[in-house]
């Protein structure tokens, strides 16, 4: 009676839903996801998106996680490559390896970690030319 027009087309676009990972879950194994994560549990494995993963002050991840841009407030222990921009709250605690390109880091939060700093940018080459002028 009520046939919406549109049924054919998805609830949400491909990259805008958010995925959320509640207190006291646990997931055991690799996650794969085209959307963005809050993370109240704790992930043993790897989480691969392309979009934003938030680490509550209660979640935990301990593995490998590749996403565009992270904010964590909870803990993380492994391999955590980010894209775009990792911002640790005050109440993080990393330990492990760490590739972004741009690292924010509030007083208090604990940053155990080899850091490598990449950027999208191509690296600038000079030429004979310029350093001879």
């Amino acid at each position: 009676m009520f046939k919406d027009k549109n049924s054919n087309k998805s609830f949400m676009e491909s990259g805008k839903s958010q995925n959320r990972i509640s207190h006291g879950t646990i997931i055991k194994g690799d996650v794969e996801s085209d959307g963005g994560f809050r993370i109240d549990g704790t992930i043993n494995g790897t989480l691969k998106t392309p979009g934003k993963v938030v680490i509550g002050k209660d979640g935990k991840v301990d593995g490998t996680l590749e996403c565009a841009n992270a904010d964590i407030e909870g803990f993380f222990s492994g391999k955590l490559i980010v894209q775009g921009l990792l911002s640790l709250k005050s109440s993080a605690v990393i330990t492990g390896d760490v590739i972004t390109e741009k690292l924010a880091v509030e007083p208090g939060a604990v940053f155990n970690a080899t850091c490598k700093m990449e950027s999208g940018l191509k690296s600038i080459t000079t030429s004979k030319k310029d350093i001879s002028a």
